[in-house]
């Protein structure tokens, strides 16, 4: 029996470029589990930022099945997907993407306001996900204030405070120095001893090597599936 919170069932995604057709994965089966800390690790080209697209519920593949928490996205609107990305998904990105000229507590109150939880509710669990992640202090800081672990932190903070089922990280580190990025990584690695699902989109092999499994692609298909002790 199955605990699959990712599932992907041969699946293609392509795109027309002018008259000429591409392909950037081809044939992909791939299951990730409730719990699990996975790395998708591919060179430029290899098809890890589509799969990031098809697992974020950004995008729907020209064949084959995918399913995100149950629910199979090519058989949602427009509206059903953007309900079950703000759901399910728990976005980190390398650039932060903090809203401009807002807090850090406004800024992790965002998405529970959008999906429209109280203000005063929204901004108490906000101020309690910053503080679990060691920045009680920094609540009232604008990103400008912040340095570049905080502000990464301040991001994972607003990935975590709907209590998504996944975190998807795409290149978290890839904006910091490498003792922060490596405090990052860390970070990452404790969320998913506490039960979450994580998923890290990386080129590089060494961050790759933080989880206790890599799915290699190349070329749009599956190279490898390693298991081991991050």
């Amino acid at each position: 029996m199955t605990n699959a919170v990712v599932s992907l069932k041969d699946v293609r995604r392509e795109y027309l470029v002018g008259d000429q057709v591409t392909v950037a994965l081809d044939g992909i089966d791939l299951e990730i589990q409730t719990g699990e800390y996975v790395a998708i690790v591919g060179p430029s080209g290899s098809g890890k930022s589509t799969m990031m697209n098809l697992i974020g519920c950004l995008d729907r593949p020209s064949s084959g099945v995918v399913e995100i928490s149950g629910s199979s996205t090519q058989e949602l609107n427009d509206d059903q997907l953007t309900a079950l990305r703000s759901k399910s998904i728990g976005f980190v990105f390398q650039q932060f993407q903090l809203l401009p000229n807002t807090t850090a507590i406004e800024n992790v109150m965002a998405p529970l306001l959008y999906q429209g939880i109280p203000s005063g509710k929204a901004r108490q669990r906000a101020a309690e996900m910053l503080s679990q992640l060691g920045l009680a202090e920094r609540l009232n800081f604008d990103r400008n204030r912040l340095s570049g672990g905080q502000q990464q932190r301040v991001a994972i903070a607003r990935a975590l405070v709907t209590e998504p089922d996944i975190v998807l990280a795409d290149e978290p580190t890839g904006a910091l120095d490498s003792k922060t990025g490596a405090q990052v990584i860390e970070l990452l690695q404790q969320l998913h001893r506490d039960g979450r699902t994580i998923i890290l989109i990386t080129h590089d092999l060494e961050i790759a090597a933080s989880a206790p499994r890599r799915v290699f692609l190349r070329d749009g298909k599956i190279e490898r599936d390693e298991r081991g002790a991050a």
